[in-house]
């Protein structure tokens, strides 16, 4: 199975996560599950765009022209008096224009008549200047943000501005995810780890990572020990998730048993490794109605593999229509030799439009990924890649995202 195969099996089995209201503080990056309208026109009147004063460009001349000043308009209050010829209010920033005022003149283009409540307007900037007009932002009844719309701070501002206090959203996902392998220990075990007994469990922090940086809600079910009973003690905890990521324990060593304690409890599988590599070892099924998503225990490996499959599932359970990362074209600078005749995913680092890698590809060489900031797809036909070639790139950390698996 390819992974583009495998991604849209994997997504298929994903859908949004029903939605629910939530307090605007509480909603940044969520996925609004309806159009939003606005109630309101914005601004809800014509108002003032700067401190000066509310004139009537009628009244204007090319040479300096004296105005009697009627009364101050403030912002937060309202004008009492319509201006008639000849008259002038003073006004501040986001203060109502009063009735027959179509302009408004800087405050620096004006000189006040001191105690005789008269102005005088140096600089005529022509009618209607310096002025906001009522519903030239939104339009009552208009689509403000349309279902689909992740709620950035911009998005939660405009919001916020038509008083929708409490939006119709996709809530984080709750991704619950495990590791197993007896030698492989969390930092709390440090003396071990340092002293080589150990394996510290680097994919624990990565996942937890990854997931937050996806927008979901971690739930860490710690490190499960290469038996049956501490694998099923483990996975109970993913009751209540919106997914289920587990790390090592699925390729066919004798201690690989995820999937058949997973076929013990109920589980569905659905796929069972990929061509490609790092990674091949992924599989995907459903226990007790939960995605389940298992990744290889190579720590490169279960990075690669949790950005081509686990991240896209995340987004779409959390209501994106766009749940995948774009791929750029890139010229690579170096040849590069390959084994095995896979589609093979490298660390690289982009810039300019070149690609070049982080250097040894390892799947256990963790550095080659804090290095990279793309993955570099190298097509399975393509055993030896000349220096000069044209290649697409996974870009990590890219806010852009398709539709479709690209790679």
């Amino acid at each position: 199975m390819t992974p583009a195969e495998a991604a849209t099996i994997i997504l298929g089995h994903c859908q949004p996560i029903l939605p629910e209201r939530r307090p605007l503080h509480d909603a940044l990056d969520t996925v609004l599950a309806e159009d939003v309208t606005s109630p309101i026109d914005l601004p809800a009147w014509d108002n003032s765009a700067m401190d000066g004063y509310a004139v009537r460009s009628a009244d204007l001349k090319e040479s300096a022209t004296e105005l009697d000043v009627i009364e101050t308009i403030p912002a937060g209050q309202f004008p009492q008096r319509a201006l008639g010829e000849g008259q002038a209010a003073r006004i501040f920033t986001g203060a109502p224009l009063p009735q027959g005022a179509d302009t408004v003149i800087r405050q620096e283009d004006a000189a006040p008549g001191g105690s005789n409540g008269k102005v005088t307007i140096q600089v005529a900037p022509g009618a209607n200047k310096n002025v906001r007009r009522r519903g030239e932002d939104i339009r009552k009844g208009a689509v403000v943000l349309p279902a689909g719309t992740s709620l950035g701070p911009a998005q939660l501002g405009v919001l916020a501005s038509i008083a929708c206090d409490a939006p119709l959203v996709h809530r984080p996902a709750r991704v619950a995810f495990m590791g197993s392998g007896d030698e492989i220990a969390d930092l709390d075990q440090k003396r071990e780890i340092l002293a080589g007994k150990k394996v510290a469990s680097s994919n624990s922090y990565t996942l937890d990572a990854s997931i937050r940086r996806a927008g979901a809600e971690p739930r860490n079910l710690g490190i499960a020990r290469d038996s049956k009973e501490s694998l099923r003690e483990h996975l109970r905890g993913a009751a209540g998730a919106d997914l289920l990521v587990t790390t090592a324990g699925v390729s066919v060593g004798e201690h690989d048993l995820m999937r058949d304690v997973l076929q013990e409890l109920g589980g569905e599988l659905k796929l069972w490794r990929i061509a490609m590599r790092p990674g091949a070892p992924v599989g995907f099924g459903l226990l007790a109605g939960i995605p389940w998503i298992g990744l290889p225990g190579n720590p490169v490996s279960t990075m690669v593999t949790f950005e081509l499959f686990a991240r896209p599932a995340i987004r779409r359970l959390q209501g994106h229509a766009l749940p995948f990362r774009r791929t750029v074209p890139v010229r690579v600078r170096e040849q590069i030799t390959l084994g095995p005749r896979l589609r093979h995913y490298l660390r690289a680092i982009v810039e300019e439009g070149q690609a070049r890698l982080t250097g040894p590809q390892g799947s256990g060489i963790l550095t080659s990924m804090a290095l990279a900031n793309a993955l570099l797809i190298v097509p399975a036909d393509m055993p030896t890649v000349p220096r000069g070639t044209e290649l697409q790139a996974l870009m990590l950390d890219d806010p852009q995202h398709v539709a479709e698996p690209p790679y």
